[in-house]
Formats: structure tokens, C-alpha cells, sequence
């Protein structure tokens, strides 16, 4: 089957992280666990809690963050997509709170998207896909997550995993064949209950661990056959931050050297659909980004899992 690649252009990029960290040592206090098995398991150091910021406020941050970068023009933004489990309420949506506090007081269609971890990628393929209808002239697609909200705090196998943090994008459609954007997203209903969250964070991390790595190289090679490329064509690869290990994993499995995998998780630990725009921003802050190609690749409850390629 033939598909229509649409062609986008990712303008900027911007991240959000609060102040207040959790470090391992603050950990054993809670639970019994230690710094030297969080790190050699996890890769984790520090994670961030949101202390009097709800959600939205972090990903309006993020979002600033990526329109300041480039003295962005927000009132061409007439789409934003935002990917997150813990927005600030059921209804309505966390993206309708980030537009009125961006200001946007003109027509914009906002809605959230839940995929888990997955969830940006999952975004950024329907802003990609609308974009290219003609109707729209700049998307705005956040991931932003309150985790430790949801974090249970005596459960030792979870709650030295996960933090909170924004990231954002804009992108715009394009007429260049260069552009050409290259997604692979899928999911697998999950009724054992694997990785839930109803009030708080449950998970089999051994379950979690072998789906992630198949799912991670399923993902990368279903979008580099896509797009008709190899690993080395790709300039980074910016995974979704859950555990090294599992990148580790991936990396050994495919021949791909570590040094191809953009890594963060020793500050924010999992980000949930946060990580991957986090990723994205701090790859802007630290290079030269013009006419890079980024392969990125997540996985999450649900199950879901995805991949992109993205022409900087």
C-alpha cells in the first residue's frame, strides 16, 4: 500500500521543567530502595515535581518556550494538540485551558490526545495529517504530564521512575519534498491491566520491559522502511525516556551504537508523553539543528508504540 507522506516543517521547539527536584536519596526515605539500585537499573538520578502548577501552566511554558525561541507569530497557531494522561480535568480539555492561557483569542481548534507514552507521536501524525488538509496553517503539539500526582508513593518498582515536565513543537505544512514526514503508530488493546492508571500508577515492570523493546525495534524499522532509510542516515535517535536498559536493549538488538540514542532520563526520568518534546527541545538547545534528520520512537500503556522521521 502507497501512503501520502505529509510535509511538514518543524519551526520550533520549546520545554518546561518545574524547579523542585526528587532525587534518589529523597527516595530511600520514602521506600526502601537506594541510589546505587535506582541508577544501575533505571538510569534515573533526579526527577522534577510540579508543586503549584497544574498541567496546563507547564505546557503553556513549554509552549512560550518554542514560540520566544523564534519570535514565533502565535496568532498563526490555529491548531493545538495536546498528548497527556493527567490533564487538569476530565473536561474540558487541557488543550482549551492552553489556549486561553496563550491568549489565542482567535479560531482555534484544540483538542487532547491520550496514548500514553506514545502520545506525542500519536499527536504529531494527526497534526502532520490535518495540516496537509489545506485548513490549517500552524500546529502546536504538546506533551505535558503531572505525573507524581498519580505516583504511588510507597510502591518501591514505581515511584522511582516518573516526573513531571512540558514539551512542544510547532510545525507548519510545506511544498518541499524534503519535508516529507514519516510516522508508523499503533496500538494493542491491553485488558490484563498491565499498566494502568485509575488513581494511581500499577505496572508489571517485567511485562512493560519485554513489550517495550520488541515494540521500540518494530517501531524504528517500520518507519526506516517507510521512508527507505537506514539507521545511518538518521542524524539522532530520541527515544521515549522510560529506562535505559530497555534503550540499552534496543541498541544491542539492532547494532545501533548508544551514541545514536539522545538520553535525558538521568534528570526528568519518565516523562510519560512529555519525554519525547523534552528530548526534542534540549536536542535544539545543544546543536545545530538545520537539516537534521530525528527518528523518534515510543511505547506505552495500552499498549501503544510509534515512531516518526522528521527532516529539521
Amino acid at each position: 500500500m502507497k501512503f501520502n507522506h505529509p510535509m511538514i516543517r518543524v519551526i520550533s521547539s520549546g520545554k518546561y521543567a518545574p524547579p523542585t527536584l526528587i532525587t534518589n536519596e529523597d527516595l530511600e526515605k520514602l521506600v526502601e530502595t537506594s541510589d546505587e539500585w535506582i541508577t544501575t537499573r533505571t538510569g534515573i538520578k533526579t526527577r522534577h515535581k510540579a508543586t503549584d502548577e497544574l498541567t496546563s501552566d507547564m505546557a503553556v511554558k513549554a509552549a512560550l518556550n518554542a514560540i520566544e525561541r523564534v519570535n514565533y507569530d502565535a496568532s498563526k497557531i490555529d491548531l493545538i494538540i495536546m498528548a497527556t494522561i493527567t490533564g487538569d480535568q476530565s473536561t474540558p480539555s487541557t488543550a482549551n485551558f492552553i489556549q486561553a492561557k496563550l491568549g489565542l483569542v482567535h479560531e482555534v481548534m484544540s483538542f487532547d490526545i491520550n496514548a500514553a507514552c506514545t502520545g506525542f507521536v500519536y499527536g504529531l501524525e494527526v497534526a502532520a495529517s490535518m495540516l496537509q488538509t489545506g485548513r490549517f496553517r500552524a500546529a502546536l503539539v504538546i506533551g505535558a504530564e503531572t505525573l507524581t500526582k498519580v505516583v504511588d508513593y510507597t510502591d518501591r518498582n514505581t515511584c522511582v521512575l516518573f516526573g513531571d515536565g512540558a514539551g512542544a513543537v510547532i510545525i507548519e505544512p510545506s511544498t518541499l519534498d524534503r519535508h516529507q514526514a514519516y510516522f508508523f503508530n499503533a496500538a494493542k488493546g491491553d485488558l490484563h491491566n498491565t499498566l494502568t492508571v485509575v488513581n494511581k500508577i500499577k505496572m508489571d515492570g517485567k511485562k512493560v520491559y519485554q513489550f517495550a523493546v520488541d515494540a521500540m525495534e518494530q517501531a524504528i524499522r517500520k518507519v526506516l522502511e517507510d521512508a527507505a532509510l537506514s539507521p545511518e542516515d538518521i542524524d539522532i535517535i530520541i527515544p521515549h525516556q522510560a529506562n535505559e536498559r530497555i534503550i540499552q536493549s534496543v541498541s544491542k538488538s539492532m547494532g545501533i551504537p548508544m551514541e545514536k540514542f539522545m538520553l535525558n532520563l538521568s534528570e526528568y526520568g519518565n516523562t510519560s508523553a512529555a519525554s519525547i518534546p523534552l528530548t526534542i527541545s534540549e536536542y535544539f538547545d545543544q546543536n545545530d539543528t538545520k537539516n537534521k534528520k530525528i527518528l523518534l520512537v515510543g511505547f506505552g500503556g495500552g499498549f501503544t508504540w510509534g515512531s516518526a522521521i522528521l527532516q529539521l
